[in-house]
C-alpha cells in the first residue's frame, strides 16, 4: 500500500520539482514590502522634488523634530505656556515625593481661596498651576520664545514654504536654526534667566498679574516674616504638619517672569507687596496722573500770575504818579 502511495504522488512532487525557481521568484517578489518600494522609490527622486511637500495637514506640519516625541510636545507646552502665562515663578526642587507634592499643593489652593476678587476681575484661584518641569526643554522654549520672530522668518525669501505658507512655527527648522546660530545678547530676558535654570525645576504659573493672589502664593512657598508671613498653626494646622514642612524646605525660588521681564528674589516680593493689588495700582496711578496734571496747572498758572501781579503794581504806581501831579499844579496857584 506504501509503494502504491508513492508511485501516486510520485508525478505531484516532479511537477513541484520543476516550478520551484518560480515559486522562489514569486515569493522573492512578494517579499518586496510598501516601506521597502517608497524607500527605493525615494532614492530615486531627485533631490529638489523629493523637498517639495505637496500636501501638509493642519494638525502635523513638517518640523525639525519628530512631533511623536515627548520632549517636541514639551517644548509645544513650554512656548504656550511661555506665551499666556504673564506670570511665572520659578522654583528648584529637591527630591521631593508624591505625598509631598500633594500637600504643598494643598495647602497652595487654601491660601489662594482665601483671597477676596478684586471688582470685576474674575476669580483665578482654580486656574494656578504648580507644576515640574523639565530644565533643558525649557531652556529651549526660552530661547524659541525670546530669538524666533516668526514674521520676520515669514518674509525671507530662504524660508520653506508650503501651499498654505512659510513653515515657521516653534518645530520648524527655521526656529531650530535661529535658536542654534543666534549669538545671545547678554540684556536679553534669556540671558538673565539663564543662570537660574539649574537642576530639577517647577514653575508656579499665574494667568493674570495680580499681587493679592501672589503674595498669598509667597506666604505659602517662600515666607517672609512681616512680608509675607507662614499661616499660624490655629488657623491652618495642615501647614505646619512634618510632610509639608519637609517638602517646603526642599523648594526653593529662584526668581520669577512677569509680563516678559525677569525678576530675581526681592523683584517678586516687590510685586507681592504692592498695597491693594490691581486696585491698588490703579489708584497709584491716578494719583500720579493728577499729581502730574496739577503741577502742569500750577506752573503754568504761576506764569500769568506773577505777570499780572507786575503790571497791577506798575498800573498803581503810574495811577499814583499820575494823582500827585494835580495836587502839585494846585498849591503852586
Amino acid at each position: 500500500m506504501v509503494c502504491g502511495l508513492s508511485q501516486a504522488a510520485r508525478p505531484c512532487v516532479q511537477h513541484w520539482a520543476r516550478e520551484a525557481p518560480s515559486i522562489r521568484s514569486w515569493c522573492a517578489r512578494s517579499a518586496f514590502t510598501t516601506a521597502s518600494r517608497s524607500q527605493y522609490a525615494a532614492l530615486a527622486i531627485p533631490r529638489a522634488a523629493a523637498t517639495t511637500v505637496e500636501y501638509v495637514p493642519s494638525t502635523k506640519p513638517p518640523s525639525a523634530r519628530p512631533v511623536e516625541t515627548r520632549k517636541t510636545q514639551m517644548i509645544r507646552a513650554y512656548t504656550s505656556m511661555l506665551r499666556s502665562t504673564p506670570l511665572i515663578l520659578f522654583f528648584q526642587h529637591n527630591n521631593l515625593t508624591a505625598v509631598e507634592w500633594a500637600s504643598i499643593r494643598r495647602e497652595l489652593d487654601k491660601a489662594l481661596r482665601s483671597v477676596p476678587p478684586s471688582n470685576g476681575d474674575l476669580d483665578i484661584a482654580d486656574q494656578v498651576k504648580l507644576s515640574v518641569l523639565r530644565t533643558n526643554m525649557l531652556d529651549v522654549a526660552l530661547k524659541i520664545i525670546e530669538f524666533h520672530d516668526a514674521e520676520a522668518a515669514s518674509a525671507s525669501a530662504s524660508t520653506p514654504r508650503t501651499a498654505k505658507g512659510p513653515l515657521v512655527h516653534d518645530l520648524s527648522a527655521v526656529a531650530y536654526d535661529t535658536i542654534k546660530n543666534t549669538p545671545i545678547p547678554t540684556s536679553s530676558a534669556y540671558a538673565q534667566i539663564e543662570p537660574l535654570l539649574v537642576g530639577p525645576l517647577a514653575a508656579l504659573t499665574i494667568p493674570a498679574v495680580s499681587p493679592q493672589h501672589l503674595a498669598a502664593a509667597l506666604s505659602v512657598l517662600s515666607p517672609v516674616p512681616k512680608k509675607f508671613p507662614a499661616p499660624k498653626k490655629s488657623k491652618n494646622p495642615g501647614y505646619h504638619e512634618p510632610t509639608c514642612q519637609s517638602a517646603l524646605a526642599k523648594l526653593f525660588m529662584v526668581g520669577g517672569r512677569i509680563e516678559g521681564r525677569i525678576f530675581d528674589q526681592a523683584g517678586v516680593q516687590w510685586v507681592g507687596a504692592i498695597d491693594g493689588g490691581l486696585d491698588g495700582l490703579r489708584a497709584q496711578l491716578v494719583h500720579l496722573l493728577q499729581s502730574a496734571g496739577l503741577g502742569v496747572t500750577t506752573a503754568l498758572e504761576g506764569g500769568s500770575k506773577s505777570l499780572w501781579l507786575t503790571l497791577e503794581s506798575r498800573r498803581a504806581q503810574l495811577d499814583e504818579e499820575n494823582g500827585d501831579k494835580p495836587n502839585e499844579g494846585n498849591q503852586g496857584s
